[in-house]
């Protein structure tokens, strides 16, 4: 496992430079292929920034290489497929070991697609492992934890966006529509839990969860707290989604309508600059744009867009003009700065402060914008 790990870095390290004599003259604003380019670079720089928060299996990671994946599927630029095959056998295709929890499957989205691309490549063994008992071993979690956050399997929104896109993929995979019910079954169970119908946003958790008329937990401008990446986690999540699940599935007309109903939501409060701000409903808390919501709404609603779910002519303004707000956020070095840092609720982030889901939905961005006649 070792020679064949050293051998993926050799393999990676030969297609950097090929990329770099492939895009060097590939920087015009005007051209598709210099959002390739800039996809690249950010990619290089984080593969010699590795970081992750538990372990190289975790969602920080997971969501990295989603984006990465959506990059090889868009361009078919064999850096991006030497990528994600050096990060598998260096992980050994394993999950996180927490098996109750939506973060530690995230990573196998990347094993399933590289399992698509050459038979016997991928030892998918620990997905199956897991994906079996994150959905039918009893565990207290999943019944529901009285008086606790825990009162559903994903009872965070983050975790719309770690475990059922897997889960479509694998339903898939396996020609199984028990899956995909499964998936419906808890998702629906997290969307009665969190969303505001009212709002057409996730609160984060119940933290969040205005009962009546108020809650300690409020803006100061006394709106309700609605976290951008958390709810750049759930509209990303539903792109995935509806990307791997059947056409004719009975429950999609909920993902559908849910999809387009944030949609309309997040483009309405987008700012001027084309970044949307950590607080989605109180802007002037932290009055600068943020990379990884930003990032996972461009994805979604570009995703929309060339899917036709979404309106051509009124959505494609708002993704290009977030791309090139998103764009200004890259460093020469490549380097995805103004990304919030790890957290559950809005914080401030700065250009230099960074972490690899940023790069994730930098590319995940990308490789839909790249799309758009």
């Amino acid at each position: 496992m070792k020679k064949l790990s050293i051998l993926s870095m050799l393999i990676l390290l030969f297609l950097w430079m090929q990329s770099c004599v492939n895009t060097e003259n590939k920087h015009t604003d005007k051209q598709p292929e210099s959002i390739e380019a800039s996809m690249v670079r950010a990619m290089e720089w984080q593969e010699a920034h590795p970081i992750y928060a538990l372990a190289p299996t975790d969602w920080t990671n997971g969501a990295y290489y989603m984006g990465v994946t959506r990059a090889y599927q868009a361009t078919k630029n064999p850096i991006f497929l030497a990528a994600l095959k050096t990060m598998g056998y260096r992980n050994q295709w394993k999950t996180g070991n927490r098996f109750y929890h939506a973060d530690d499957i995230a990573i196998a989205y990347s094993y399933l697609y590289i399992n698509s691309t050459r038979d016997n490549l991928v030892d998918l063994k620990p997905t199956d492992s897991f994906i079996q008992d994150h959905l039918f071993k009893p565990y207290p979690w999943r019944e529901g934890v009285e008086k606790g956050d825990e009162q559903t399997l994903w009872w965070w929104c983050d975790a719309l966006f770690m475990a059922p896109p897997v889960l479509a993929v694998y339903a898939d995979l396996k020609k199984d529509k028990t899956y995909l019910d499964e998936m419906n079954k808890y998702y629906k169970q997290t969307y009665d839990l969190l969303y505001d119908k009212e709002e057409h946003l996730f609160a984060r958790d119940l933290r969040f969860v205005w009962k009546g008329d108020s809650t300690d937990l409020k803006e100061e401008n006394g709106k309700k707290i609605f976290w951008s990446r958390g709810n750049g986690w759930v509209l990303g999540g539903l792109a995935l989604i509806l990307d791997a699940m059947p056409q004719d599935y009975e429950n999609r007309p909920f993902y559908l309508n849910l999809f387009k109903e944030m949609a309309v939501k997040i483009k309405d409060i987008q700012h001027e600059d084309g970044l949307w701000r950590t607080s989605l409903l109180s802007p002037e808390s932290y009055n600068h744009g943020e990379v990884s919501g930003s990032g996972f709404y461009t994805f979604a609603l570009a995703y929309g867009i060339n899917t036709g779910i979404l309106d051509k002519t009124e959505y494609t303004p708002v993704v290009k003009k977030a791309w090139e707000a998103l764009k200004g956020c890259q460093h020469e070095n490549g380097m995805i700065g103004w990304v919030q840092n790890i957290g559950a609720s809005p914080e401030p982030a700065s250009k230099d402060s960074w972490q690899n889901y940023g790069t994730g939905a930098y590319l995940l961005a990308g490789s839909e914008i790249l799309k758009i006649k």
